[in-house]
């Protein structure tokens, strides 16, 4: 069964950047690109480096998609489906992500 669990407060997460949270057993990386409630989660696991890296990547936008580049191989995953752009036959997992009540929740 699903269930949300609470991981930081909104406060805690730089704009524009993003943070590891381990959830449950899973490391999930949290994405904030702007000054706003709008957040992103994905599996924090590189499929090219087989590394726990990509909360560390840059987020990046290409035609009009939000996007983070992994920091060791450069290849970029879609904050909004975790499709990869340079091989879209990968696909990294994605989480619900919500904030309640100013607390980030990500749904397992």
């Amino acid at each position: 069964m699903s269930q949300w669990i609470s991981v930081c407060n909104l406060d805690d997460l730089i704009p524009g950047t993003g943070v590891c949270a381990l959830v449950g057993d899973q490391q999930v990386a949290i994405f904030r690109p702007y000054n706003s409630e709008q957040l992103f989660a994905l599996n924090n696991k590189d499929p090219f480096a087989q590394s726990n890296v990509l909360s560390r990547g840059i987020i990046c936008q290409h035609q009009d998609q939000l996007w983070i580049a992994s920091p060791l191989k450069k290849q970029r995953f879609s904050l909004v489906d975790g499709h990869c752009l340079e091989q879209p036959d990968i696909k990294i997992t994605c989480y619900q992500i919500q904030v309640h009540q100013g607390q980030v929740q990500v749904r397992l």
